[in-house]
């Protein structure tokens, strides 16, 4: 029998018995970016791609700005 490795914050009831160790390792090490969102801005922006336009829209922006300066 494994020894279980006890977590005060893991209750008993959770069973990883048939989980996958190691599921999302390689695209984790890929990288990644988490940012989290206040909740008033996600009533503009409610999911990644509106997120990701309006971002790149700035990007663009701050390129112009940059070339008058």
């Amino acid at each position: 029998m494994k020894r279980m490795l006890k977590d005060r914050d893991m209750l008993e009831e959770y069973d990883f018995s048939k989980g996958i160790q190691g599921k999302y390792a390689k695209r984790y090490a890929q990288g990644t970016n988490v940012v989290v969102i206040e909740p008033d801005v996600t009533k503009f922006f409610p999911d990644h791609d509106s997120v990701n336009q309006a971002l790149r829209s700035l990007t663009e922006i701050i390129k112009k700005q940059k070339k008058i300066a």
